[in-house]
């Protein structure tokens, strides 16, 4: 744990090669990049971080929940030159990060999966969820059979000990609900602000990304064939052209 109560995992080798950071999503933990951790022991050139986000896993909750303040936690924990992936809100951070605001360099970012169009109802229900207390579950299974439907991993991940917590009244989610209150974010700006070469990605199959949703802010995304929202957990190999692409940028 962090001075600013985020739970980090580091690997690789310090090498003077850019340092990657890997970000997941809303309701998940670092624990989803395992399968692309076992990529990068053979290919990736330099050291790596992977952290829980504020509110998320092992990391400590935030006062209030918003993009620039859980960048910043994040900026907190690391030295540019960076490369950045992030998965879905992690991908909103990763472009975040690379606007230059916070202090790190950034060389080369990509967002995976960002959902960047948000109607009115879906809102309504990010915000509601959001007001809701964490409910308490009689069993640690239930509160895991949970946890992997708020991350979206039902069928394809088993729940990571960080994925849960004990209470005094039984078992919860390691998920603070406020998280869900970020909003949606404003991808023209991020993009325009950017200092780095940005990517945005999608699963070819990702509902919470469509490809014309995704094509109508970056005309040059990329797409992984037969992949959907979750492509890092259903074929980490497949994202290795991705981070290519990005150490060459």
């Amino acid at each position: 744990m962090t001075g600013t109560g985020l739970h980090v995992k580091r690997g690789g080798s310090d090498s003077g090669q850019p340092t990657l950071l890997l970000l997941h999503g809303l309701g998940a933990v670092g624990e989803v990049w395992q399968g692309l951790e076992e990529v990068l022991a053979e290919r990736w050139p330099g050291s790596w971080v992977i952290p829980d986000l504020p509110g998320h896993g092992r990391s400590a909750q935030a006062t209030t929940y918003s993009f620039g303040g859980m960048t910043a936690a994040l900026a907190e924990q690391v030295r540019g030159p960076l490369v950045v992936l992030g998965h879905s809100l992690g991908g909103v951070l990763a472009l975040t990060l690379s606007s230059g605001w916070f202090g790190v360099p950034v060389a080369a970012a990509c967002g995976l999966g960002i959902k960047v169009r948000w109607s009115e109802s879906e809102l309504a229900k990010a915000a509601e969820v959001a007001a809701k207390p964490s409910r308490t579950f009689a069993t640690r299974e239930e509160a895991a059979d949970r946890w992997i439907k708020v991350a979206g991993l039902h069928g394809l991940w088993e729940p990571a000990a960080a994925s849960v917590v004990e209470t005094d009244g039984g078992w919860q989610t390691a998920l603070d609900p406020r998280a869900f209150g970020v909003g949606a974010p404003d991808m023209a700006g991020l993009l325009a602000a950017s200092r780095a070469k940005v990517v945005l990605a999608a699963g070819e199959n990702d509902p919470m990304c469509p490809g014309e949703d995704l094509l109508a802010v970056s005309p040059e995304a990329a797409f992984l064939p037969g992949l959907g929202h979750n492509a890092h957990v259903e074929n980490p190999a497949a994202l290795w052209p991705l981070l290519e692409t990005l150490l060459a940028l």
